[in-house]
């Protein structure tokens, strides 16, 4: 295969992954606003009618197979080029280029398997039950009580030190994917770069201290 095509089908992949990435990190901010129902003083009344409709809309039923489609396809592109950059590396790269490669860039791959793993336990806690592939609390009605689930998976200190840790690896995962995500669409610019690494620096922010807000909040009420 020539040069000219290897270039192509990799810009291809990255252009793919960069809007699959922007995709899924649109939806955090949705996800995020949910669940952060949980530490409202309402008896899980708005979390509940939230996880209602989630569960019953037809369109969204269709927006979590897209939605897990957009998973699988930016994790394996994920995988993919990173064996490629690092193959494409002269020997010597990381001991001759340290300072030339962002601390964020460098982990990448590291906080995106902690995030894989982190979504493995939390299908495990809530979608397996939701499906119905393993038991959990119900309600009164015989539906699951996702909100005594999550209060009492937050109560216990390991889980929540885990979910607050995984979010941590969410957070710098997503401060450096906005970055180039944006770069990928060439979207960079002078006039506005800085503002983009602003504005992602804030969203992951915002994505890890508001998750992590709740398993701390029940873990200190107890």
């Amino acid at each position: 295969m020539s040069n000219s095509l290897l270039n192509y089908a990799s810009i291809t992949k990255k252009i793919s992954m960069s809007i699959l990435g922007l995709f899924l990190a649109a939806f955090l901010l949705v996800h995020l606003t949910i669940n952060l129902m949980l530490i409202l003083p309402d008896e899980g009344e708005w979390f509940r009618a939230s996880a209602e409709f989630m569960g019953t809309n037809p369109l969204i039923k269709v927006f979590e197979i897209v939605l897990f489609a957009a998973f699988i396809v930016h994790i394996l592109m994920g995988i993919i080029l990173w064996f490629e950059n690092n193959s494409a590396r002269p020997v010597g790269y990381q001991k001759t280029n340290v300072s030339k490669t962002s601390l964020m860039s460098k982990y990448m791959i590291h906080t995106g398997i902690i995030v894989f793993i982190f979504l493995g336990l939390h299908f495990i806690h809530f979608y397996f039950v939701k499906v119905g592939l393993i038991s959990g609390l119900m309600d009164a009605e015989g539906h699951p009580d996702f909100y005594n689930s999550a209060i009492e998976l937050f109560k216990q200190p390991l889980y929540a030190i885990i979910y607050i840790i995984s979010f941590l690896a969410l957070g710098f995962h997503l401060n450096h994917a906005i970055q180039s995500g944006f770069q990928s669409l060439g979207w960079e610019h002078s006039k506005y770069t800085a503002a983009i690494k602003i504005v992602s620096t804030l969203y992951s922010l915002l994505v890890a201290i508001g998750f992590s807000i709740i398993p701390i909040y029940f873990l200190i009420a107890g």
